[in-house]
């Protein structure tokens, strides 16, 4: 038996093996403090300065150049015919 499960049949509850009571540090914390920039700064997390916004743009080609280069290396492997390898003896000079 696990060492976690067995603390927790021990207390009879969510045993937290690292003695840390989170209950007890929100309480010793008090109420949040009032943040007077916390409007100020909400733009910058929010429309086009989220995160997902701010990189999307970064690497605009890349998507269509590995679509394209796949699509390639495909076709160079079907239908191109590589004459040095296919068995034919020549003669270098």
């Amino acid at each position: 038996m696990l060492p976690t499960r067995v603390l927790r049949a021990a207390q009879g509850g969510k045993a937290n093996i690292t003695g840390f009571s989170m209950r007890a540090f929100k309480e010793a914390a008090g109420k949040a403090r009032y943040d007077p920039w916390e409007r100020a700064d909400a733009w910058r997390f929010q429309g086009h300065f989220t995160r997902w916004n701010r990189y999307r743009g970064t690497l605009p080609g890349l998507g269509t150049a590995t679509v394209l280069f796949a699509g390639y290396c495909t076709y160079e492997h079907f239908f191109m015919q590589d004459k040095h390898h296919h068995g034919e003896e020549e003669t270098h000079h």
